[in-house]
């Protein structure tokens, strides 16, 4: 018998030891758990043929860090690693660097080569960082107003194959502010005058406006908390840990008058718009509607990740600037997270850091934050990549922080980017003996489904932490992006990456500013960090080998996108061309030159429809699709519309913030308002008149308002083969372009 026990015993241990080295036996409670089921759905979603060609097992962490291993297996190909995560990054590594395959927001490649590859050598990589953030508030309108699960789910795959593992999750909040406040009996109608339309949540969610194009219908908010839960329940079962939301004071306008012996105070986001309130710290409704809400959120979604982020005071002054006040905030918005939930980490954004730099000199911001545990905040640098606040602040006097690269404002997707600061800066971080807690890096854009190679590159410092050598980097990414090589496409790339992809910051169209002589307008900058002339080179070298890359995806978008950006740029030399054409008189010439940016306006209308990720008729029909009736059709076409064009009304001093270069955007609102301008700058100098631009400005407010709240409609599918529209585009334009920049070189210069 005692022999019998002991044989048992001896296969119980062996059974539980390949149980925790294949992840079966962890503890149910392990928020990093790998779910193999999760991660198998996972590759079955993007290489469906080929899902049987892997296996997947549990190894732990190192030194606390996350850890994947990839290697061959009777046959097969054995993904390991500590979590959802980390299986997708081996699965991931594998794609790129032996299948050369890719995936991005703007073209995939998934062409499998045969035979099928194999790992010759065991691959085995931790990450530097605790933690690897994504999203802008920003972004959830500026790029996702109007996703549905599926889009969604591709996302949330995307994340999980680049190692993010702190994703900002604030779909469905609404929802919970709503059951909120009505229980403290607040009414349909004030519930309209606070929440603003579902192109504008972000700036809603951080209390800078409130019930701008609403009201928001309920249909809407029960769609989003659904969405919500299925977003969450696909993060957390793949090993991430979403931040949700949390209260930062903010209140509806009706507050005052329901609770007239609140303190409650108006705060204003730079004049753009009318006031919004915060409740004083100091008021026990302060922590009682804090408590309110995240416990409506336990029961919704579940507090089980224990990240929360509440951003006070964006791009706003503090009603009180002494240091009291500025301590109690801080204070008040963890105290509000903490007391539902003990174990509270607040992540919060720096962007307020540098926004209102002027007001939050470092001994303020150390003000800020000194009444938060050290281990209960993380601070997102959120310019990190071109204005840091850490070298300010003695890496936040001690508080977690994340290395995050901003890049994009407003969704605008014009090719830009620093390749070179973003191959090194990040892992150097790393080794930086001033760097602090620095816990992570972050990809934080306003808008993503623009610049595929700057995301890469940057994402690829998640399992490495020494600098990257671009030229090297740059062909390996070719070569999964196409499939193949290719000695133009590689030519191409070098030219692209010292011309649009050497600089810091950036720039816009002329052709997408409210129309002017001058050659830069409000939030249109054109001055480029490179010379245009030598962007050309790198569309004649796309096109030399389109015939191997025809059924190409990823080729396609990038001859497009390249052969836009090349007309993009001459516009702003027929712009400033007929500019002094009117202040010399000289009809004749104005006449030729505005003909030709018109005709320029309508081909890279042309040249945009033959993509799927450039079509306005997409954007609008996305929202339309959401709604219920008519009604709710009507005001998320005109949300959709008012965002990337005026931003918030007739009057918005942000028009043209977030303005698109998108077929449809082209001939139906760029291309009218500078018919409208060049018809009246003719008038004036047929008449001998000086110009009047703040006439002509309250003239096209008026149109424009009226475009906003139109409802023709718009193609949402691409429009001609890209390859041969671009070559006709080519010919028309890239010699006569040349031509004009070598002999007029004052238009290569800012």
């Amino acid at each position: 018998m005692m022999r019998l026990i002991k044989k048992r015993l001896f296969f119980t241990l062996i059974i539980s030891f390949v149980a925790f080295a294949t992840g079966y036996g962890r503890s149910a409670t392990d928020a990093n758990e790998l779910n193999i089921k999760a991660s198998h759905d996972l590759i079955k979603r993007i290489i469906p043929k080929y899902a049987d060609r892997f296996e997947i097992a549990y190894i732990p962490k190192e030194n606390d860090k996350d850890v994947f291993s990839l290697q061959n297996k009777n046959g097969k190909i054995l993904l390991k690693g500590n979590n959802g995560v980390s299986v997708a990054s081996a699965f991931n590594y594998w794609l790129q660097n032996y299948a050369h395959c890719s995936i991005s927001w703007n073209g995939s490649n998934l062409n499998i080569p045969q035979p099928f590859p194999m790992v010759p050598k065991k691959i085995h990589k931790v990450t530097p960082h605790e933690y690897r953030h994504y999203f802008n508030y920003c972004t959830f309108n500026y790029t996702a107003s109007w996703w549905d699960w599926e889009r969604w789910q591709w996302e949330i795959d995307f994340m999980a194959l680049n190692g993010i593992n702190m994703p900002l999750a604030m779909t469905g909040q609404n929802a919970l502010w709503d059951r909120v406040y009505r229980s403290m009996g607040f009414t349909d109608e004030e519930m309209g005058q606070f929440f603003t339309g579902p192109a504008y949540f972000m700036w809603f969610w951080a209390g800078n406006i409130d019930g701008l194009n609403g009201p928001l219908p309920q249909s809407w908010m029960k769609r989003e908390e659904a969405l919500q839960k299925k977003i969450l329940a696909r993060e957390r079962e793949l090993g991430m840990r979403p931040i949700l939301p949390a209260f930062s004071g903010h209140v509806p306008p009706a507050f005052k008058d329901r609770f007239p012996n609140a303190k409650i105070d108006k705060l204003n986001w730079e004049g753009r718009f009318a006031d919004t309130y915060v409740l004083h710290p100091d008021d026990p409704l302060f922590q009682e509607i804090g408590d309110k809400f995240m416990k409506e959120q336990d029961k919704a979604f579940g507090n089980v990740d224990h990240l929360y982020g509440a951003d006070t005071f964006n791009e706003m002054f503090l009603p009180y600037e002494d240091t009291s006040y500025v301590r109690k905030i801080g204070k008040a918005v963890y105290q509000g997270m903490a007391k539902v939930d003990p174990k509270a980490v607040w992540v919060m954004q720096g962007w307020m850091f540098w926004d209102k730099r002027d007001f939050w000199k470092p001994e303020r911001i150390n003000n800020y934050l000194s009444d938060v545990p050290d281990n209960n905040l993380i601070i997102l640098d959120l310019f990190a990549d071109e204005q840091p606040i850490w070298t300010k602040t003695d890496a936040f006097y001690g508080k977690k922080w994340i290395w995050c690269m901003l890049h994009n404002f407003g969704g605008r997707n014009v090719l830009y980017g620093n390749l070179d600061y973003l191959a090194k800066e990040p892992a150097e971080m790393v080794h930086d003996p001033n760097r602090g807690n620095l816990s992570g890096i972050g990809l934080v854009p306003e808008g993503i489904e623009q610049n595929p190679v700057v995301y890469s590159l940057m994402l690829d410092h998640v399992w490495n932490n020494q600098p990257i050598n671009v030229p090297a980097w740059l062909s390996n990414y070719i070569h999964s992006r196409y499939g193949k090589k290719n000695a133009n496409i590689e030519s191409a790339w070098k030219i692209l990456h010292k011309t649009v992809y050497s600089q810091t910051g950036s720039y816009e169209s002329i052709i997408s500013a409210r129309p002017t002589f001058d050659k830069s307008a409000d939030w249109a900058g054109t001055d480029l960090g490179y010379n245009p002339a030598e962007l050309i080179g790198a569309w004649d070298q796309l096109l030399l080998p389109s015939a191997a890359f025809k059924t190409s995806d990823t080729y396609q978008f990038d001859l497009v996108t390249v052969g836009r950006q090349v007309m993009a740029n001459y516009a702003k030399v027929l712009q400033q061309q007929f500019a002094q054409d009117y202040k010399k008189g000289d009809r004749q010439a104005f006449r030729k030159h505005t003909l030709a940016y018109l005709e320029l306006i309508d081909d890279m209308d042309v040249l945009m429809a033959t993509r799927k990720d450039f079509l306005l008729g997409k954007w609008l029909n996305d929202a339309k699709a959401i709604a219920t009736n008519d009604k709710e059709r009507q005001l998320y076409e005109m949300n959709a519309r008012d965002l990337i064009t005026l931003w918030g009304g007739k009057d918005a001093s942000l028009h043209d913030y977030a303005t698109k270069q998108w077929s449809g955007l082209f001939k139906g609102f760029y291309k009218k308002r500078w018919q409208l301008f060049i018809d009246d700058a003719t008038i004036a100098l047929e008449k001998g008149k000086t110009f009047d631009q703040d006439n002509f400005a309250e003239k096209v407010k008026q149109w424009e308002w009226k475009w906003v709240n139109s409802r023709e409609s718009y193609p949402d599918k691409p429009v001609g083969d890209p390859i041969v529209i671009s070559k006709t585009m080519h010919k028309k334009y890239a010699r006569m372009i040349a031509d004009v920049y070598k002999t007029k070189p004052q238009f290569t210069k800012n």
